[in-house]
C-alpha cells in the first residue's frame, strides 16, 4: 500500500499536472466550437415526423421564447474574441441570430459569402481587435445590441464622452440602431467645450449619419446673422437701466467680436444697411449725451450734480468709447468725432462740477477714454476736419490730459480708490498729439511747442518729435519752398 502511495504521488505531482492558462484557454476553445459545430452539422438530420427525436426544448415550439442573454454558454453559438496588442484577449459568448440581426459587421463575418466560412470553427468564433483604449467600449456595445433601445436613451450613455466612443465602435461594427440612439442622444445633451473639440475630431468622419450631431456647429446665413447684429447694436446703444448693465456689456462683447478678423474673417461683411443702422443708433446714444451735458449746466451755480446723473454719464462715455471700437471698424466715425469737437468744451466745464475728487479723477478717465479714441482718428487722418478745429482739439484736450495725468500720478497709490489708466493708453494720446500738431500750420506748432516748453507739465505729453519737426522745417522752410517755386505770399509769410 506504502508503494502504491508513492507511485501516486511520483505520478500526479503539481509539476506534471499544470497547464498552462493559454492552453487552457485553446483547449476550453476547441472543445467548445467542436461541440457547436456538431450541432450545426446535425440540423438538417432530424426528422420532422419522428416526435421523440424532436428536442421539447426547442425554441421553435416554444410558446414563449426567452430572451438570449450575453454570456450565456448554454444558448451560445458563437464566440466573439476581443483582442487587443497588448495582449488582452477576452472571450464573449454570443448568439450569432443577435449579432447578425443588429451588426452589418457579424453579418458579414457569419454569413456564407465571407471567405473563410468553411474553414473549421471560423464561423463559431470571431475574432475583433481593437485598441486598448477602446476595449471596455467595445463590450458595452456588443451588450447593447442585447438591449431593447428606444426613444428613452437619456440615462443609458452616462455622459457624452461615453456616448461618443460607444458611436465610433457601432459605427465600425454597423450596429445602425446602437448609431441611431447615440445620435439621438448626443444632438440633444449640451456639451463641455473639450467635449465640444473631440465630436469636431471624431463626427465628421462618421457620414452622414451622424450629422445631425454637428447641427449646433453649422454656420447660418447671413440674413440670420444680419439679424442678430441689428438687434444686438440697437440693445447695446440703448442706454438700458444699470441693472442690465452686465447683458449690455456682454452684446458689446460680441458685437465687437463679430467684426474682428482673427484666425476667422470677421462674421459680418457690414453693407449700406448695417452701416445705416449704426449710424442711427450711435445718433440716439450722442442725442443723449449731449441732453444729460444740458442738464447739468441748466443747473443752479455752485449746485452739486447728483450720483446718478453721475453714473448716467459715465455709463454714456462708457458706451461712446466702445462705439467708437464698432465705428472705427466700420469706418464710419466722422459723426462721433464731429459731435465730439462741438461739445469738447463742455464736456471739460462738466468734470468740475463733480461732486469729490474721486468723482472727478474717475470721470476724467472716463472722459480720456473716448477723446483718446477721437484724437486718433483726427490725428491719423481716419476723420478729416478743418484745420481751426484740428487746433481747437489741440487747445482744450491738451491741458486736460496733462492735468490728468499730473493727479493720478499724485494720487496716493495706498488709496483703495486709485484709479490707474493703461499704459498703451496714455502712449497712444502722446502720439496722437504729435500727429496732429505736426499737421497744423507752423505758426499755431509754434504757439502749441512755446507754451508746452514754458509748462511745469512737460514731461507728459512729450512732444520732443513735434519739436524737432518743426525746428528741421522752419530752417529749411525758406529754400526748400524756393527751390520748389511756391507762392512768393507763403515765403514772405516765413
Amino acid at each position: 500500500m506504502e508503494d502504491y502511495r508513492l507511485n501516486v504521488h511520483q505520478i500526479h505531482t503539481k509539476r506534471r499536472n499544470r497547464l498552462e492558462h493559454q492552453r487552457l484557454n485553446d483547449l476550453v476553445y476547441i472543445k467548445y466550437n467542436r461541440a457547436l459545430k456538431k450541432r450545426y452539422d446535425e440540423r438538417d438530420t432530424i426528422d420532422p415526423i419522428i416526435l421523440k427525436e424532436i428536442d421539447e426544448s426547442n425554441e421553435c415550439i416554444n410558446e414563449t421564447k426567452a430572451p438570449s442573454r450575453i454570456g450565456d454558454r448554454s444558448t451560445s453559438d458563437v464566440v466573439v474574441r476581443l483582442r487587443t496588442q497588448e495582449g488582452r484577449d477576452d472571450w464573449l459568448y454570443c448568439h450569432s441570430h443577435v449579432l447578425v440581426e443588429k451588426s452589418k459587421y457579424f453579418a458579414d463575418r457569419l454569413s456564407e459569402n465571407w471567405p473563410t466560412c468553411q474553414i473549421l470553427d471560423s464561423r463559431n468564433c470571431v475574432e475583433v481587435y481593437c485598441q486598448e483604449s477602446d476595449f471596455d467600449y467595445h463590450v458595452n456595445v456588443l451588450r447593447l445590441l442585447y438591449a431593447v433601445i428606444d426613444g428613452s436613451v437619456d440615462d443609458m450613455w452616462h455622459g457624452v464622452r461615453n456616448a461618443l466612443s460607444c458611436l465610433q465602435v457601432a459605427v465600425e461594427l454597423g450596429c445602425q440602431q446602437i448609431i441611431t440612439a447615440c445620435v439621438k442622444y448626443l444632438e440633444a445633451v449640451p456639451w463641455e467645450e473639450a467635449e465640444e473639440e473631440e465630436i469636431l475630431r471624431t463626427v465628421p468622419g462618421m457620414g452622414s449619419q451622424a450629422e445631425p450631431i454637428l447641427a449646433r456647429l453649422q454656420p447660418v446665413n447671413s440674413t440670420a446673422i444680419e439679424g442678430i447684429f441689428l438687434s444686438a447694436i440697437r440693445f447695446a446703444t440703448s442706454s438700458p437701466p444699470p441693472h442690465l448693465n452686465d447683458l449690455k456689456s456682454s452684446a458689446q462683447e460680441q458685437l465687437e467680436y463679430m467684426l474682428t478678423e482673427d484666425d476667422d474673417a470677421p462674421l459680418l461683411m457690414a453693407n449700406d444697411e448695417i452701416k445705416f443702422e449704426v449710424r442711427e443708433c450711435v445718433r440716439g446714444l450722442l442725442a443723449r449725451f449731449n441732453n444729460q451735458l444740458e442738464t447739468f449746466f441748466s443747473k443752479p451755480a455752485e449746485s452739486v450734480i447728483p450720483a446718478g446723473e453721475i453714473l448716467s454719464f459715465q455709463s454714456y462715455l462708457s458706451d461712446m468709447s466702445w462705439a467708437c471700437q464698432i465705428l472705427g471698424k466700420l469706418e464710419i466715425m466722422t459723426e462721433l468725432v464731429s459731435t465730439w469737437t462741438e461739445a469738447s468744451e463742455k464736456i471739460v466745464m462738466a468734470i468740475e462740477l463733480a461732486r469729490s475728487e474721486a468723482d472727478m479723477l474717475e470721470m476724467r478717465l472716463n472722459v480720456i477714454e473716448v477723446a483718446s479714441k477721437v484724437l486718433e482718428a483726427i490725428g491719423y487722418g481716419t476723420v478729416i476736419l478743418p484745420a481751426a478745429k484740428r487746433l481747437h482739439m489741440v487747445l482744450v484736450w491738451l491741458p486736460f490730459v496733462r492735468i490728468t495725468k499730473h493727479l493720478l500720478d499724485s494720487f496716493p497709490y495706498d488709496n483703495p480708490l486709485t484709479f490707474k489708466l493703461d499704459g498703451e493708453r496714455w502712449q497712444s494720446l502722446e502720439s496722437a498729439f504729435v500727429s496732429i500738431i505736426v499737421a497744423l500750420p507752423s505758426g499755431d506748432q509754434a504757439g502749441i511747442l512755446t507754451e508746452w516748453l514754458g509748462n511745469e507739465h512737460v514731461r507728459y505729453p512729450d512732444l520732443t518729435e513735434a519739436f524737432e519737426v518743426w525746428c528741421y522745417r522752419s530752417k529749411v522752410a525758406k529754400r526748400r519752398l524756393a527751390l520748389s517755386g511756391a507762392i512768393h505770399g507763403v515765403t514772405d509769410a516765413l
